[in-house]
């Protein structure tokens, strides 16, 4: 399988990280509205950001690698606030999408150790 352009993987990181956060706040309750006030509360810049900073002494240095190339991802939009914490966030989403699609062993791996970060 080919490289793909590290936006791609951001992109498919971000959605397998919101599935992999819904799948643990469903069996948390069934009230829709304590539902997106959860997914809310793990799936932003600022948890993800430091969900990184805890996952950081796990990565290979090859992740390691691609979330300093993330980092430098400009930003396209003006509204983010804090360009630094979306960058943080984008660094895990690639790091994570780079291992959905070339490694999901690895990708499972990392799951397992962020699920000891989540104060479910």
């Amino acid at each position: 399988m080919s490289e793909l352009n590290i936006k791609n993987y951001a992109h498919i990181g971000d959605a397998v990280y919101e599935v992999f956060i819904r799948e643990h706040t469903i069996m948390m309750t069934s009230n829709l509205q304590k539902l997106h006030k959860l997914t809310v509360h793990f799936v932003n810049a600022g948890f993800q950001s430091e969900l990184l900073k805890k996952l950081s002494p796990s990565l290979t240095d090859e992740e390691i690698e691609l979330a300093r190339r993330a980092r430098n991802i400009p930003t396209s939009s003006a509204r983010r606030i804090n360009k630094a914490l979306h960058s943080a966030a984008t660094s895990l989403e690639v790091v994570l999408g780079y291992n959905y699609i070339h490694n999901k062993e690895r990708y499972i791996e990392l799951c397992n150790i962020m699920e000891n970060f989540l104060d479910l």
